[in-house]
């Protein structure tokens, strides 16, 4: 049985690269693209059209938008239009966001369960192609409707995935969303507990957990040199436990040490910060949250995600040769 793999790209790369990156992950075999949108530095929407555009089976998905800063009605015509593009093959990834980012651009992150079922609820009947009426606590649409007058009618088949990171997110996605893209920068047992809170939520909505796409992304640095595969996901790791709160205590880090991290990154975090602080990082938390290291090594450690629920491994090339991971993970 062939198995499931897709690539992440962020922004380490340059632009048209990963045009080619994804085209070339297509010939090997792999079933689709996720494009991040994290940081205030790449929107994830034009690459994905740009990848559609050059690609003719691979699925393209957001991973993740955030559900705050895009007007419903914009969410859905855009979902729209990257369907025109290429349909079937879009996916809508889309997250809670995270502090301290949300903060300082002036989003105030209150009840987000109720915000991210709102807006899921509307985005789904939106692209269903229903005339909506909807008033929440933070979507509010009055008879609006996708209105194409040129091109197709039909209702669009994009499934939205959630990116949970708590626990009543990951247990509303089993209830709501036909899929949930899983944290990375967590050991495989991570997995355990949040299968059991999507198959509760799940059974909610008559569902079993079967029945919830899991991918998952997976820092994945691949070198035929082992230590130099190691130095790039230490660099990751630096910046990540610094700036993002929800993987630091995903991955069960010792707070004493993201502290010591976040006392030397600023923000943006530079090079020079990054470099002076990435050897707190120690090597045993690299092993046990990436895939680092030789192909041979990459692959024993993504097969354990697998072995513990993801059904579909998304690999993070965070640096070395991206078309080595491809290669190490093709299935043509």
């Amino acid at each position: 049985m062939k198995e499931r793999f897709a690539l992440y790209l962020q922004d380490a790369h340059d632009l048209r690269d990963g045009l080619e990156y994804v085209q070339y992950a297509e010939k090997r075999g792999f079933e689709a693209v996720w494009q991040a949108e994290s940081r205030l530095v790449r929107d994830a929407i034009v690459p994905m059209a740009a990848y559609a555009a050059v690609t003719e089976k691979l699925k393209v998905g957001s991973g993740v938008i955030n559900n705050w800063t895009r007007n419903i009605g914009l969410l859905a015509s855009t979902f729209l239009t990257l369907d025109d593009l290429a349909p079937d093959r879009i996916i809508c990834g889309i997250g809670a966001w995270w502090d301290p980012l949300a903060q300082n651009v002036g989003i105030t992150r209150s009840k987000p369960l109720l915000a991210m079922k709102e807006t899921v609820t509307v985005m789904k009947r939106l692209l269903a192609m229903e005339r909506v009426t909807f008033h929440g606590e933070f979507v509010h649409v009055d008879g609006i409707e996708l209105d194409v007058v040129h091109g197709r009618r039909e209702p669009r088949h994009v499934p939205v995935f959630i990116g949970a990171t708590g626990d009543k997110m990951m247990e509303m996605a089993g209830e709501i969303a036909e899929g949930v893209v899983m944290n990375y920068c967590v050991p495989p047992e991570y997995n355990h507990k949040a299968l059991d809170l999507l198959a509760k939520g799940a059974k909610k909505s008559g569902r079993t957990i079967d029945d919830i796409d899991r991918p998952q992304l997976v820092v994945c640095s691949v070198d035929l040199d082992h230590d130099k595969a190691i130095d790039t996901t230490r660099e990751l790791l630096t910046q990540y436990l610094a700036q993002q709160p929800h993987i630091a205590k995903a991955s069960g880090v010792s707070m004493d040490i993201v502290e010591k991290i976040q006392s030397i990154l600023g923000w943006p975090a530079t090079h020079e910060q990054i470099q002076k602080a990435k050897n707190l990082v120690p090597d045993d938390l690299i092993d046990r949250i990436t895939a680092s290291g030789t192909p041979e090594e990459a692959r024993k450690k993504v097969n354990e995600y697998v072995k513990n629920g993801c059904t579909c491994p998304i690999l993070y090339p965070v640096g070395g040769d991206v078309h080595l991971l491809i290669d190490t993970f093709a299935q043509d």
